[in-house]
């Protein structure tokens, strides 16, 4: 007769194989959970982000039309936030601005991050005097006063929305090319960099395949950050004027505006200013809880 399987050591083997493992993402999100304010700040950003991409469309007011007859009036149930002086509805302003700040905000931060993140891969999987001579550079660039930087580009080329995406993102890379660069640094020597190396596999494949993904955890804690240091940068471009132009609003344009007329109409300087706040606060908590859940340190063994 054929032997019969032991199902009674088959059953304890299978109970005692060990469980597996979480994935680093799914590890951090699980950690990111149990951060109130990081989840707290989570939402109050979603709310804010679509309340400004649904809202314009869904106002009866046009962001640019002007009524002189209900110019300046205190928020009332008609205009929640109010009118400027314009008769301009400050409540569809404030969203359509928040479009604007938000797309200055995270379009400038995908461009450091796309120059940074190659830009440091290259120079640290190089290595030896490309490494030093990239980093030379970097330094350099550092030793320029930004927003003098920004200034300049935008009185050469032109007050237009679609460069300051460009001139922001251009000097905010420097960071993040110093960031990835010690990452890769750390992730060039490890076992499946030297495999790939065995393959044959190219350069420009390892970095791309195998080390840029493994050096994304602080890349997009820092993306984080950079968001609202960004919509900052255009905040004072905007007060000064080289920003955002009329008759288009950001919530930098709107605060300098209000600036200007806070003592006989206050709130047209509270509204922007708040949703600006609250948006500044919640990116800047997110970020923290981020980068405390993917610090490898407070994973669980």
């Amino acid at each position: 007769m054929p032997a019969t399987p032991d199902t009674t050591t088959a059953a304890p083997a299978a109970a005692a194989a060990p469980p597996r493992r979480a994935s680093l993402w799914r590890d951090a999100w699980r950690r990111l959970r149990r951060n109130r304010m990081a989840l707290v700040g989570l939402v109050v950003f979603v709310v804010l982000a679509l309340a400004c991409l649904a809202g314009p469309p869904l106002s009866p007011y046009d962001y640019a039309a002007t009524d002189l007859a209900r110019g300046a009036r205190p928020p009332s149930p008609q205009h929640w936030f109010g009118t400027d002086a314009l008769g301009r509805d400050v409540l569809t302003r404030v969203l359509h601005g928040g479009r604007v700040s938000l797309a200055v905000g995270f379009l400038a931060t995908a461009v450091s991050m796309l120059i940074g993140v190659l830009y440091g891969a290259v120079s640290a999987y190089a290595g030896d005097r490309v490494d030093a001579l990239m980093m030379r550079i970097v330094d350099v660039l550092y030793a320029l006063p930004f927003t003098v930087f920004v200034i300049l580009l935008m009185v050469a080329f032109g007050q237009d929305i679609r460069l300051l995406f460009v001139a922001i993102g251009a000097v905010q890379w420097l960071t993040m090319a110093r960031i990835v660069r010690g990452q890769v640094m750390g992730l060039r020597r490890r076992e499946f960099v030297e495999a790939a190396v065995c393959l044959g596999l190219s350069p420009a494949r390892i970095l791309l395949r195998h080390i840029i993904p493994n050096a994304l955890g602080p890349v997009a804690v820092y993306a984080t950050l950079t968001v609202p240091a960004v919509m900052l940068l255009e905040a004072m471009l905007s007060f000064l004027g080289l920003g955002v132009q009329p008759p288009m609003s950001s919530w930098g344009l709107m605060i300098q505006e209000g600036a200007e007329k806070m003592e006989a109409y206050p709130w047209l300087l509270i509204f922007p200013a708040l949703c600006f706040s609250l948006t500044l606060f919640s990116l800047n908590f997110v970020g923290d809880g981020l980068r405390d859940a993917l610090d490898p340190r407070s994973s669980e063994d």
